[in-house]
């Protein structure tokens, strides 16, 4: 292949993450690399955890990104708090839960789970019977799953934990920035984001926050580490390096550990991403996020198509359809990718090749975006011979428009 072969296509990208990067990001990603000890820099990073603050809605101050993918700063908080034999509790409703499973179990917890039915969320004394049950150290929830497009309600069980003495971790990674989500007020000691989705910042980092019941913890295990305290019944070293929290916390505070190098260039694009996200406003932004999923819905209904699951608890930023009878789902994406440059999902699990998953998340949710999926689902449909009312889900979707100018 020729250096000039090397080009990739412009999509319009509709899926549940990565998203559209806003190009203020993209330009910020741009600036010129400094050092990490550069006083400049140092300026960024305090900048940057003040904007985290503002998005997670807390006053914790160990704010900070985890350099990685979204899972890096998931398995940098359980690695850092479970210990071997630690009661943890995942109450599952998809894919993701099963992520929280998986890593728990590698830092030796003692795992008791929660199931639902794809397309459920699990009602708080569901989850509070349990507790009473398993008496976990910790409970790990997904806020939103992406793979069915449900969400599912916090502050109760951020409250109960709370007087349990549980500590409560929440993967936000898919409503960070585009839903409601408010650390502090709901009782949550610990959760992580992503920056490929509501942030509209190209994946490579994790931001995450953590009170100081959290850091108590981690501190405790550090002076193990360091032989400060004596226990000798028990290894409770956290045992990775790179997804240490009481090394990282410490690179961002005045004193700078110096325990990685720094992603300098997507530390520049989550800065950018962040000040975008003040600039709009956090509600205001997150009923941006609803007013485009609600159009979305209404032109996919207009066109025929059924929305999967219980809608009570659905995620503003994921719509998740059936796919019509007798049609192709991976074909039907095929199309959309190589005539229309539009990219939409499919599905994991027990929903594969069953439901297409579309995403309205941060610079992806606009109204060109929404109408544009819309006009080339139902051109790609009727080419596949979907069963479909054709020209209505434009039109429900401008109409929806009209009246909510």
């Amino acid at each position: 292949m020729s250096y000039t072969d090397l080009s990739t296509p412009i999509r319009t990208i509709m899926t549940p993450g990565p998203v559209e990067a806003d190009p203020r990001v993209l330009r910020a990603m741009s600036t010129p690399v400094i050092g990490q000890f550069d006083p400049e820099f140092l300026k960024v990073m305090n900048e940057t955890m003040a904007l985290l603050r503002y998005s997670f809605q807390t006053d914790n101050h160990r704010t900070f990104p985890v350099d990685g993918t979204s899972r890096a700063g998931i398995e940098a908080v359980l690695c850092s708090i479970i210990e071997p034999g630690d009661k943890v509790l995942i109450p599952i409703f998809g894919r993701f839960g099963y992520l929280l499973t998986e890593i728990a179990s590698r830092c030796g917890a003692e795992i008791h789970t929660l199931e639902k039915d794809w397309g459920e969320v699990f009602y708080p004394e569901e989850v509070k019977a349990e507790m009473k049950k398993v008496n976990p150290k910790v409970v790990a929830m997904v806020h939103g799953e992406t793979s069915t497009g449900k969400m599912q309600p916090l502050k109760e069980i951020g409250q109960f934990c709370r007087e349990q003495d549980a500590l409560f971790v929440v993967d936000a990674v898919a409503t960070l920035g585009g839903v409601e989500f408010k650390t502090d007020e709901w009782c949550i000691d610990a959760a992580i984001a992503g920056t490929q989705k509501c942030l509209a910042v190209p994946s490579g980092m994790a931001p995450l926050t953590y009170n100081d019941r959290v850091e108590e913890l981690i501190l405790e295990r550090k002076d193990i580490e360091r032989g400060l305290a004596d226990d000798s019944a028990n290894d409770r070293r956290i045992q990775s390096n790179y997804f240490d929290l009481s090394q990282i916390q410490d690179y961002w505070t005045t004193d700078r550990l110096n325990h990685h190098t720094e992603a300098t260039s997507m530390l520049y694009a989550l800065r950018e991403g962040l000040r975008i996200i003040q600039e709009e406003g956090i509600e205001q932004r997150c009923e941006r996020h609803q007013f485009h999923g609600e159009a979305l819905m209404e032109g996919l209904k207009a066109m025929g198509l059924e929305l999967f699951g219980n809608q009570e608890n659905k995620m503003p930023v994921v719509t998740v359809i059936k796919v019509p009878e007798g049609i192709d789902e991976a074909q039907v994406r095929q199309t959309l990718i190589n005539e229309f440059s539009i990219e939409i999902a499919g599905a994991f699990g027990p929903l594969k090749g069953n439901v297409w998953r579309i995403g309205s998340m941060g610079f992806s949710c606009r109204k060109s975006n929404i109408l544009q999926v819309l006009s080339a689902l139902e051109a790609t449909l009727l080419y596949h011979g979907a069963d479909i009312n054709c020209g209505a889900a434009l039109q429900a979707a401008l109409a929806f428009y009209a009246e909510h100018k």
